[in-house]
């Protein structure tokens, strides 16, 4: 069975299900390794770091998995900001992922969904992600779980 759980309820094994998940995500991805440079990549460290700080920072987002059985099969970042535009709070997207062999069995649309309600009922009103311009199987992912373009490029700066 497929479980959506938060980072704060999280057991030690499975943060480090996360931690592997997305550790294997972030050095392999071939489209986020062409933008880690620009993302100020700092490596695992970073990584674990990042996941304590959502453990001790809830209000600043939370890793939300999904398991099978005991196993992390997927995950994602969800961190809030506030949106001017839409008045309310929002939440960015970062590093969907699904463990290698898994990919096409539904664990990123039951991850996407359970999280579109989890969002709702904290009053987050818009879910902004990116994806980089030549995944296209990723656009198309997001696009047919409702996620509309914006004609627009997301740039970084490191400080």
């Amino acid at each position: 069975m497929i479980v959506p759980l938060s980072a704060k309820a999280m057991t030690d094994a499975e943060r480090e299900g996360a931690f592997g998940l997305l550790r294997a995500f972030l050095a392999t991805d071939e489209h986020y390794r062409d933008s880690a440079s620009a993302y100020g990549d700092r490596g695992p460290e970073a990584l674990q770091h990042a996941l304590q700080l959502f453990l001790e920072r809830p209000e600043l987002g939370f890793v939300w998995l999904v398991l099978d059985g005991a196993s992390v099969v997927g995950c994602c970042v969800v961190c809030y900001a506030i949106s001017t535009s839409a008045g309310a709070m929002v939440a960015k997207l970062d590093d969907v992922c699904v463990l290698p062999g898994r990919e096409g069995q539904g664990i990123g649309t039951a991850l996407i969904d359970g999280l579109k309600s989890e969002l709702r009922s904290r009053g987050v009103r818009r879910i902004d992600t990116s994806c980089h311009l030549e995944n296209g199987r990723a656009r198309e992912f997001y696009v047919r779980l409702g996620f509309n373009p914006l004609n627009e490029e997301r740039l970084a700066l490191v400080l």
